[in-house]
């Protein structure tokens, strides 16, 4: 349902935009870029736990770094001939990219679930067993 809803306004917004087609796509394609980047350094597996915050403050850098860099690279393009398209195409795809993304993590986390079975769903009872001294002192 939420993936078709995303598909119709994503339809409908780019035959809207139909005459700021570039400004369209400039926005979609650094939004998908900008974000994609941030996902796979923010969510990298890592033996130490304590990177964890620096993981995601390095995506941020990076996903404003690629957008920068996107936007300047657009403007001298003359590619970008309505920032206000871009803008709410940014925007919305950026909104789109990291649901899917999510989504993408979510089916993944799905399936190392279901092929990671417990083997053992009850505890384990341990018993001491006191073992008596058989020699005899005198």
């Amino acid at each position: 349902m939420i993936f078709g809803l995303i598909i119709l306004l994503s339809i409908v917004a780019g035959i809207l935009s139909g005459e700021h087609f570039h400004s369209f796509m400039a926005g979609f394609g650094i939004a998908a870029v900008a974000i994609g980047t941030a996902y796979w350094l923010a969510f990298r597996t890592t033996r130490y736990p304590q990177l964890a915050l620096l993981m995601l403050l390095v995506a941020m850098v990076a996903k404003l770094v690629i957008t920068v860099t996107g936007v300047i690279w657009v403007v001298k393009a003359d590619l970008l001939s309505s920032p206000f398209v871009f803008s709410l195409s940014y925007l919305f795809f950026s909104i789109v990219v990291s649901y899917g993304y999510f989504k993408l993590r979510e089916y993944q986390m799905s399936i190392t679930e279901k092929r990671n079975p417990v083997i053992f769903a009850t505890p384990i009872k341990r018993t001491a067993i006191l073992i008596a001294p058989t020699t005899t002192t005198p």
